[in-house]
């Protein structure tokens, strides 16, 4: 009994170790995909590989590095007010398409919120979802609709992202009274949610607890109190 007890404990411990590194592995997986799909295309479509002596990892570095710099001199021109101009008139020509105007809406606003600090977006908060007693970390978008408002009282658009891939989600209307403000960054809420939670330590979310009136439950002794 005493050595199945040393061996569960032993296998949970070595679990919470290679849990960061297998994480921190996909997500590099995840990113580097996701980078590719970019400097791929770039590197086939312009033939770059016969200038680097068809090494295409050089090829990909030079792709990667002009984006890069592209990416930077666009966020400089969109600080200046021609490039707010230019900016605001790709908003509205995308805005124009049914499909399309949906998503890059919705990614415009996740952008802006994580950027300034003035958006509603950055409003982190608890929930009960998707049932009472559960709580979800959501981000308030905004007072809900006057309708909404004339059947539920006072009232916020909360969106509750999926986990570990916070651009999904569902967009709830909860009245103010079920809204429990929280005062963390929205940094560190989707630091929590993309890491599935195990960036948080009991210390953490200890502090989580105090900052709201939810009695969040204590799990960091739960595996030795079994």
């Amino acid at each position: 009994m005493v050595r199945t007890k040393t061996i569960r404990r032993s296998f949970i411990a070595g679990v919470f170790f290679v849990a960061p590194l297998v994480v921190t592995i996909v997500a590099l997986r995840l990113l580097i995909g996701w980078v590719s799909g970019f400097v791929n295309p770039i590197v086939e479509a312009t033939a770059l590989s016969q200038y680097t002596a068809n090494i295409t990892l050089v090829a990909q570095g030079i792709t990667a590095i002009t984006l890069v710099l592209v990416v930077t001199g666009l966020g400089y021109l969109a600080q200046r007010s021609i490039g707010q101009w230019l900016f605001a008139w790709f908003d509205r020509v995308f805005g124009l398409v049914p499909v399309v105007s949906v998503i890059y809406t919705s990614v415009r606003q996740m952008t802006h919120a994580l950027r300034n600090r003035e958006n509603r977006y950055e409003n982190v908060v608890l929930v009960e979802y998707p049932r009472d007693g559960v709580y979800s970390v959501g981000f308030v978008t905004a007072e809900s609709p006057e309708s909404v408002q004339a059947v539920t009282g006072e009232a916020f658009n909360v969106f509750v992202p999926t986990s570990p891939n916070v651009t999904g989600g569902r967009l709830l209307l909860v009245p103010k009274a079920d809204v429990h403000d929280v005062d963390i960054s929205v940094r560190r809420a989707i630091r929590l949610l993309m890491t599935t939670g195990m960036a948080e330590e009991q210390s953490g979310i200890e502090r989580l607890a105090e900052t709201t009136d939810v009695d969040l439950p204590d799990v960091g002794d739960a595996d030795e109190d079994e």
